[in-house]
């Protein structure tokens, strides 16, 4: 091997990473010493990010066309957990940053929102955006729509949910409309990953536009289609008209932190 770069799920410090969801150590220069070449570690996220700069048209579905511009990128990416990233425009390229920025404190903007942190509250010591926004968060968002919204579940779904984690499930009952609870815990997920991605892009002043990846957005992409993510990217006055021209794009490519991680790799070698 010339050089090597791999793709994980947690904070890269010093060359190490301790994975958020598994039980992993992984160090560069141990990882250096066993493959004999150079090796970076990576915020998954963030070799997702490096894999926007060479995407196909196929690769993406948009949901907000806007204008195309060369601003600053952000990425963000709802699966296990909430991942993010910014790609930073530095002279004719970018500057890709891994963040932490899913595990920031979730914002309610209204009073089913609030009812909702209520409720996680009742559950958790501290709410972040990714007990919403992943798909142990869609489980989340089901029982809160049963136990404080009242809408009856479908009985397999509910039976499936009391089982597990579900979140799977749950997106295909909303897809299909099968159980009134898993349609409206949809909605409402669809809602809030549409209003972080928003805030995302307003902290990044992401001008050059907004990548949805993760495993979830293409499950849900007839509901992200619908028009609530983008209603709730843009219903942020007095922004509005400067988020209607950010384009919004779904990543559909399932190698996309692949092709980022290879992207940095081959970047590696010829340094």
């Amino acid at each position: 091997l010339a050089a090597a770069a791999f793709g994980a799920a947690g904070p890269v410090v010093d060359g190490a990473v301790r994975t958020t969801n598994l039980p992993w150590l992984l160090e560069a220069v141990a990882l250096e010493r066993r493959l004999g070449c150079p090796v970076r570690l990576l915020n998954d996220l963030e070799a997702t990010a490096w894999a926007t700069l060479a995407l196909a048209p196929e690769d993406c579905v948009t949901l907000n066309p806007g204008r195309e511009g060369e601003g600053n990128r952000v990425v963000l990416a709802a699966g296990t957990g909430l991942g993010q990233a910014l790609l930073v425009r530095a002279g004719d390229g970018y500057q890709v940053v891994a963040t932490e920025g899913g595990h920031a404190d979730f914002a309610p903007r209204n009073a089913t929102e609030i009812a909702l942190l209520e409720f996680l509250l009742g559950r958790f010591a501290r709410v972040s955006w990714e007990r919403i926004l992943s798909g142990p968060g869609l489980g989340n968002v089901f029982d809160f729509v049963v136990a404080r919204l009242g809408i009856a579940p479908d009985p397999e779904v509910a039976a499936l949910r009391r089982g597990g984690d579900a979140g799977a499930v749950i997106g295909a009952a909303a897809v299909a409309g099968t159980c009134p609870a898993s349609v409206r815990a949809a909605e409402l997920f669809v809602e809030l990953y549409g209003a972080q991605a928003g805030n995302l892009a307003l902290t990044a002043m992401a001008t050059g536009g907004v990548f949805v990846a993760g495993g979830i957005a293409p499950k849900l992409l007839p509901l992200l289609q619908a028009g609530r993510f983008v209603d709730a990217f843009v219903a942020k006055p007095p922004f509005t008209e400067l988020l209607q021209r950010i384009p919004v794009r779904v990543l559909t490519d399932a190698n996309a932190p692949r092709t980022g991680a290879a992207r940095v790799a081959a970047s590696l070698a010829s340094a």
